[in-house]
């Protein structure tokens, strides 16, 4: 018996929609584009409720009322299209539904705008295309400002905050537009200009009546009329700080000098205009312009105001000097040594630290094994280990007067360095001893005549760094080491040399410059290590001066410098001091640099790398910094020293600017990768550059990573890196980091006598001091402070020759940026004045809108107290306010008047 099985192929379909044609149309009509049309239509439709759906017809009837013949009709429809406008613009969050509901008749109403005669009529159209075009048209276009331009060009805010902006962009590309027009003539481009200001006037003041004081500077620098904010009577009291503040943020985007000097200048006038003197010394300072800094003080009474000024003076080095001789003693730091000795009793941290509590060599020996080759036999003192420790010693006891190694009597430690190392030694009292120059001449006088020429030039060398920032009467340091410079024996030269550009630094003193340019000129049986730290000296003196006589005479060294000289490691200091001529004087470096390219030898490369860092330092310039990128994409092996300062070049450019540091930090990753040896040996120095006493986590876990690369010097540059980057912040992170360090290269000299200063560098001052460049918020670029720093760093550059050699004694040059991060208030007569303070991390404010909050994570301390670089002090108490600005260093505080305090109350 057979069963048949119907096949599945042959069954008829039983879906319908498979089965029935007439489906197919149905089918289409459910596609996904028509669903989503279909509901998007559905929920305008819901959305749009009664009262929407009368104010589209009304807006639709006043529309076709506007072509109309009839003038009546016409106004009435215009005016009611205006009002509505106006009533849905005052805040925009969202497009408006007006602005949506006539989108579809912006033709329209063109069309009508082009046929309508009536002048009044066509205005008041033209203010309602106006406001439709930011909606309706490209911005390239500019139809909102093109219709304004032919509509009412008053009474502007009423169309609300959104339109305002909206116009001031489109006026700062037609003001560039009208000014670059080559067919036009200069009267015919002022009158198109004069058009533009008309609307320009209505806007900035709305701006600054609304908190929007940026928009309003921005659309000034966009027509190039800063100084109409001089004449606004908008900016008052209230505001002016806020203007003031962007004004100087925006300085460092200016990538034209002129237009940078023009911003400074309006927040300078702006300042004086509110009389706020100690804030507008700040951008004098920042412009470098002694006329503005003398004018200054010639129209003040105000003897405290005076003396606050005189102190951020004294902070920046600067070589200003006043009639008033108590004025000069402030400016010259006469009491810096006293209330650094005041803050360190405070903090109770005045007794002296031996180099074994720096060391902690107990922690380095775990589980009772110790890793020294010597176990059980007694120590065997070694001359570079000696060395080390008396540089780790004049670090950590800088400036507190005492030690436990060479100031008390009877001592025998200076014996138990060799040589040279005698005269680092002997140098290092000037460490301790720092701006107490009275107490220190006494103790350094017997060391400069003794029959040992080491100890005597080290003595001589204390001079300097005993004088260092401190200005006094008697000049002692001139006094003392004239005769030397000019003496036979060639030790004392040098260390006279680098006394007096140590202890005059930022000074400009022309009896310097006398002293030490023969020295530079100087061909017969010349020495270029006298050569070198001469230029390093006069480079300092003469610090963002432009000096020509001084840069003529470097210039000419490096022209007239047989190829022997300039193979010399030392030679890299005469372009040094040659670019510090030029720090932060961008274009004005121009001149040199064509001098400079008829130098042959490689050391003309890497000269003209110094100058443009150097002149662009602390700018942010991105140009600049492609530029070097550039230089240090070629892969050199020989020659190639003009790309490792390429590389600390980025970051001199970089610093200060946070947005251009990261942005650096993330092109040293690549360097590090790609980039030949010379470059990789420089990328620790520059990344310790841009992170000075700023232990950031990121940074010292990539230096960390770097201490320990196969190429001995890489490691050597990350160890002090680590130092520089931790100056004086007492970072235990570092700290274990170093130590851990000296155990792992104890057979390596070199290596271990680097992480030895840079321990003494974590440990500065005991964790008081810093070699930070910058002050006052970050805001100010100490050119002296940048000098110290940099010495090292390019001595760093060829350690073997440098500091690992005979030259250690350059890391003195650090005393020059050395300085202490406190802030310390006093009364009028400037008697400590301890006060409760608000200390914590500062937080950027520029633009922000209201009264946000300067400082987060803060702690409550009460003064004197410690400040790290990023952060920032406010006062807590009513009772007193601060004759300046910024909390920071030495601050003197004014009591406020009971009525005052009530009526803030």
């Amino acid at each position: 018996m057979s069963i048949k099985v119907p096949s599945k192929d042959r069954e008829p379909s039983k879906d319908p929609e498979k089965s029935d044609p007439s489906n197919e149309s149905q089918k289409q009509s459910k596609s996904p584009e028509n669903e989503k049309a279909k509901k998007a239509a559905s929920i305008e439709h819901e959305e749009m409720n009664e009262e929407d759906r009368l104010l589209k017809e009304g807006l639709e009837l006043a529309v076709a009322r506007a072509s109309e013949a009839d003038t009546a009709a016409k106004k009435a429809a215009l005016a009611y299209i205006s009002k509505v406008i106006r009533s849905a613009t005052t805040s925009m969050t969202s497009v408006p539904k007006p602005l949506k509901f006539l989108r579809s008749h912006y033709n329209a109403l063109e069309s009508t705008y082009q046929s309508i005669s009536e002048i009044e009529i066509k205005k008041s159209l033209a203010d309602i295309l106006s406001i439709l075009a930011m909606t309706s048209t490209s911005q390239e276009e500019r139809a909102s400002l093109k219709y304004k331009l032919n509509g009412n060009m008053t009474d502007l805010g009423q169309w609300g905050h959104e339109y305002l902006r909206t116009l001031a962009g489109q006026i700062g590309e037609e003001y560039t537009a009208r000014v670059t027009e080559e067919d036009e003539s200069e009267d015919k481009k002022s009158e198109k200009i004069k058009e533009l200001m008309i609307l320009v006037d209505e806007i900035v003041p709305f701006h600054l009546k609304h908190n929007a004081e940026a928009e309003a500077v921005d659309l000034l620098v966009e027509v190039q009329c800063l100084n109409k904010l001089n004449e606004s009577p908008y900016v008052d009291e209230k505001n002016y700080e806020r203007v003031c503040l962007y004004l100087i943020r925006l300085s460092d985007y200016m990538s034209d000098p002129d237009d940078l000097l023009s911003i400074l200048k309006v927040a300078y006038q702006l300042y004086l205009k509110q009389k706020k003197y100690v804030d507008a010394l700040r951008v004098a300072l920042k412009m470098d312009d002694m006329t503005l800094i003398s004018n200054l003080f010639s129209s003040i009474d105000d003897e405290p105001l005076l003396k606050q000024m005189a102190l951020l003076l004294g902070r920046h080095r600067s070589s200003f000097v006043h009639d008033d001789e108590s004025l000069n003693e402030l400016i010259g730091n006469a009491t810096l040594n006293e209330n650094f000795l005041l803050l360190a009793k405070d903090l109770d941290v005045i007794e002296p630290k031996t180099p074994e509590d720096i060391y902690k060599s107990h922690l380095a020996e775990s589980a009772g094994f110790s890793r020294r080759r010597d176990n059980g036999l007694p120590q065997v003192d070694s001359a570079r280990a000696n060395l080390a420790s008396t540089f780790v010693n004049a670090f950590v006891n800088c400036g507190y007067g005492q030690d436990s190694l060479m100031t008390p009597e009877g001592n025998n430690w200076l014996y138990k360095n060799k040589d040279h190392g005698m005269l680092s030694a002997a140098a290092s009292m000037g460490m301790i001893l720092m701006w107490n120059v009275e107490e220190g001449l006494a103790q350094i006088d017997k060391f400069l005549y003794t029959n040992d020429t080491n100890i005597s030039a080290g003595a001589a060398l204390a001079m300097g760094i005993v004088c260092s920032g401190v200005k006094n009467e008697s000049d002692p340091a001139m006094a003392l080491l004239t005769d030397h410079i000019e003496g036979t024996n060639s030790t004392m030269r040098i260390a006279s040399i680098c006394g007096l550009g140590i202890a005059y630094a930022g000074s400009r003193r022309e009896d310097v410059m006398e002293l030490l340019v023969p020295v530079v000129a100087n061909t017969e049986n010349s020495n270029m290590v006298e050569i070198g730290l001469a230029s390093l000296s006069l480079g300092l003196v003469f610090v963002g001066t432009c000096n020509d006589d001084v840069s003529a005479t470097l210039a000419q060294r490096l022209m007239e410098s047989t190829d022997t000289e300039m193979d010399q490691s030392m030679s890299h200091f005469i372009s040094l001091g040659l670019g510090l001529l030029y720090l932060e004087k961008q274009e004005k470096v121009d001149v040199i640099m064509e001098v400079i390219k008829t130098v042959e030898h490689p050391i003309g490369a890497f000269t003209e790398v110094v100058l443009e860092s150097c002149a662009y330092a602390g700018t942010g310039n991105v140009l600049k910094v492609q530029e070097m990128l550039h230089m240090c994409a070629e892969h050199l092996d020989e020659k190639a020293d003009f790309q490792a300062a390429a590389v600390i070049g980025i970051a001199m450019v970089a610093m200060g600017e946070d947005v251009g540091t990261e942005m650096a930090i993330r092109t040293f990753d690549h360097l590090l990768h790609y980039g030949g040896l010379p470059i990789k040996r420089a990328v620790p120095l520059a990344l310790a550059l841009m992170h000075v006493g700023n232990p950031d986590y990121s940074v010292v876990d990539q230096l960390s990573r770097l201490t320990h690369d196969g190429d001995t010097e890489v490691a050597q540059s990350a160890i002090l890196a680590l130092g520089i980057v931790s100056s004086g912040t007492n970072n235990s992170r570092v700290a274990q980091l170093l130590r851990q360090l000296s155990e792992f290269y104890s057979r390596e000299a070199g290596s271990v006598f680097m992480t030895r200063i840079a321990q003494g560098l974590n440990h500065l001052g005991k964790g008081l001091l810093t070699i930070h460049p910058f002050h006052s918020d970050r805001l100010l670029l100490s050119p002296v402070a940048l000098g110290g720093v940099l010495a090292i760093l390019f001595a760093c550059l060829d350690a073997r020759n440098t500091i690992l050699d005979e030259h250690h004694y350059i890391l003195y040059f650090l005393s020059c940026a050395i300085h202490p991060r406190m802030l310390i208030t006093v009364d009028e007569e400037l008697q400590p004045l301890p006060v409760i303070v608000r200390v914590g991390q500062a937080v950027e404010t520029v633009g922000q809108a209201g009264r946000p909050k300067t400082i987060t994570g803060f702690q409550t301390h009460t003064s004197p107290v410690l400040l790290g670089v990023r952060d920032r002090a406010e006062l807590v108490s009513n009772e007193y306010r601060p004759v300046g600005g910024v909390l920071e260093g030495i601050v003197i505080l004014q009591k406020i008047p009971e009525n005052e305090i009530q009526s803030d109350v």
